[in-house]
């Protein structure tokens, strides 16, 4: 007697519905799916999953070996990309990162191994909002949307900023985690 897929489904771990087993793993995922939507109203959904299995990779390959892949920069844009609707503009372009609506968005990436919570931005890049996006040691990402207009007037080119100096605000977003 051959047996299928669904010979272990039963009421403990599915649904039987309209003629066919729907898994609670299914159901979850479903669910899951709607709760990033309602908590990211500009979630790309489809990028999720590129997101997290590429944090994933840098997590084990940073485990395995200690070191560090040179993805963050790339983790940080796709994470603006999917939790506030960034528009990346192409690799390379001069000016700034992307765009939200019609601000135009620099993205600045705390990786995992930075000693120090800081960035720096070049002021002389055309940008009217700064996403900081931070990667701790345990992987978990963060970010904090800043209008330029906020930012402290400084003489010079550079401005260095400190993650603690910007409170977290209910707009803040936490991403998707590696799964």
């Amino acid at each position: 007697m051959m047996h299928g897929p669904t010979d272990n489904w039963n009421e403990d771990n599915a649904i039987y519905d309209d003629g066919e087993w729907i898994t609670w793993t299914e159901i979850n995922s479903h669910l899951a799916r709607l709760e990033f939507e309602a908590r990211f109203p500009d979630l790309d959904v489809d990028l999720v999953p590129i997101f997290q299995d590429l944090l994933a990779v840098a997590q084990d390959y940073h485990h395995l070996t200690g070191s560090h892949l040179q993805v963050y920069g790339d983790l940080g844009e796709l994470y603006g990309a999917i939790t506030h609707g960034l528009k990346l503009h192409r690799n390379y372009a001069q000016g700034s990162d992307g765009k939200i609506g019609n601000h135009f968005v620099e993205v600045k990436t705390i990786t995992p191994f930075k000693s120090k919570d800081t960035i720096t931005l070049n002021l002389k890049r055309n940008f009217s909002k700064v996403l900081i996006v931070k990667i701790d040691d345990d992987f978990e990402v963060q970010s904090r949307l800043i209008d330029r207009k906020t930012l402290p007037k400084v003489k010079g080119d550079k401005l260095k900023l400190n993650w603690a100096d910007f409170a977290c605000k209910p707009a803040d977003q936490v991403a998707p985690q590696a799964s």
